[in-house]
């Protein structure tokens, strides 16, 4: 099995299949960053953000299976062992329970842990630590303990690892209160999100995707800056639109720019929201993008009941109702476990073109709705 999750999935894996066509990896889309910007991977992102943090304050420790000897499962701590040694870098046995246990108990006592879980399903093991005990102690101490935590590691579908290894846990989280979930897309994100996360008071749960780490974006030198943090609680508008807004996170917001370069190709411009941050949740600049494009299409890869994209519905239905000119559409998973056989696979999970039909019908509903007026 470990064999297996350790399986490098890049962005050139072969192109997905819906209802015949073949759709290339969104990934693979113009993001509009700067041509002579720097490139680095999400993987050296994530690296280059916990060796600047540990370096920067020695109370920051990292532990999971394989983060040392063996440099991580997707070699996220490469060299981390080697230079802070294993007090800080600390190889745990197969025991998701016990060392999150630990991790949260360390936190407690002033301590800045980062627990890596080989894949987020794995923290199924665990959950108990992170939801009792992580996210409601401050509450129940009366703001007396603060738990300063990290929980890291991919989360989402991959390729061929069958339904117990694929789940999206950014709407299982993003429940509870106490807790932070962040979910980053560029190496920018990455980069920034973690930085913020690790210093961060509160435990926060990092959904990283396994697609995404080979992954290079163009970086600036200000990111590159040791100091660099991004906010939490605040989405980026990737790119502006005016016709619908497409608002999503993870490895779906390259699959919505690429949509939007399609739409744009037919005349329907897209405004593009990479969330973030999925609790705290950027509300205002949903909202006001929607009141802007009148028309709001959701992305996720996880299941669609009480997902991510029901609670931002709800939030532009209470908020911007009478700015909508058409249904809200919303993307997901399918709503079944994951299918093994890769045919299937491909159809349980959201698809580039998924997305542009999605905007095609609120952009024609609306103008259907206008004409019949």
């Amino acid at each position: 099995m470990l064999g297996i999750l350790r399986q490098k999935v890049g962005a050139g894996s072969p192109s997905a299949m819906i209802l015949g066509q073949r759709i290339c990896p969104a990934t693979s889309a113009m993001r509009g960053f700067a041509s002579s910007a720097k490139e680095m991977t999400v993987r050296d992102a994530l690296n280059s953000a916990l060796d600047e943090e540990m370096s920067a304050d020695p109370k920051v420790f990292l532990m999971g299976e394989e983060v040392g000897e063996y440099q991580g499962a997707y070699k996220i701590t490469k060299g981390l062992l080697d230079k802070y040694g294993p007090d800080r870098v600390r190889d745990t046995p197969i025991t998701e329970a016990g060392f999150t246990g630990i991790g949260v108990g360390a936190a407690y006592y002033g301590l800045r842990p980062v627990i890596e879980f080989m894949t987020f399903n794995f923290s199924m093991q665990a959950i108990d630590h992170i939801i009792n005990s992580a996210a409601k102690s401050n509450y129940m101490s009366a703001g007396q303990i603060n738990v300063p935590i990290v929980f890291r590691g991919p989360n989402g579908a991959a390729a061929g690892v069958g339904a117990q290894h694929s789940q999206c846990y950014a709407a299982w989280y993003a429940t509870c209160p106490g807790l932070k979930v962040l979910t980053p897309y560029s190496s920018e994100d990455a980069r920034g999100l973690l930085k913020a996360a690790i210093r961060d008071p509160d435990p926060v749960v990092f959904l990283e995707n396994e697609i995404l780490y080979g992954e290079s974006f163009p970086i600036s030198a200000e990111v590159l800056d040791s100091s660099f943090c991004l906010p939490i609680g605040k989405a980026k508008i990737e790119r502006e639109g005016k016709d619908v807004t497409i608002t999503a996170f993870s490895k779906m917001v390259g699959y919505s720019l690429q949509a939007a370069e399609i739409l744009a190709k037919e005349g329907i411009s897209a405004e593009v929201i990479n969330l973030r941050s999925i609790r705290p949740l950027d509300r205002k600049t949903i909202n006001d993008s929607v009141r802007k494009t009148n028309r709001l299409v959701t992305v996720e890869e996880g299941f669609p009941q009480h997902g991510v994209g029901a609670e931002i519905c709800a939030s532009v239905v209470e908020d911007s109702f009478g700015y909508l000119d058409a249904p809200v559409e919303r993307i997901a998973g399918a709503d079944v476990p994951m299918p093994y056989a890769a045919n299937l696979e491909r159809l349980a999970v959201p698809q580039v073109e998924d997305i542009v039909r999605a905007a095609k019908r609120a952009c024609y509903r609306a103008s259907s709705l206008a004409a019949s007026a």
